[in-house]
């Protein structure tokens, strides 16, 4: 299992606004099965097999030439854990577990 976080940056557009595009990156998410997800402020983060997420990072970067952008900028950060489970709820608990220590 992997993480990943993505933000996929439409450019020449004409507007500065960015959230029509990424409501149409979540919604290739939702039709998409074997991944979780969760919308940030500042971009998106997927949880899925490299397999699975490989080849939807592409669908994804090609969201912004659907709508007519002539320009995306797309920037990608992976985690890939191969020792043991990673997940985004698990990645959160390890921090605020040490947190909860480093307050007591």
């Amino acid at each position: 299992m992997a993480v990943l976080e993505v933000v996929i940056a439409p450019l020449g557009t004409g507007s500065t606004s960015i959230s029509p595009y990424v409501a149409d990156v979540h919604k290739v998410l939702k039709e998409t099965s074997g991944i979780k997800y969760q919308l940030t402020p500042m971009g998106t983060i997927i949880e899925g097999e490299p397999d699975v997420l490989f080849p939807l990072l592409q669908r994804l970067h090609e969201v912004p030439f659907a709508r007519g952008a002539q320009r995306s900028m797309t920037i990608i950060r992976i985690d890939d854990r191969r020792d043991k489970e990673l997940t985004m709820e698990g990645k959160l608990k390890s921090v605020e577990e040490k947190l909860a220590l480093a307050s007591s």
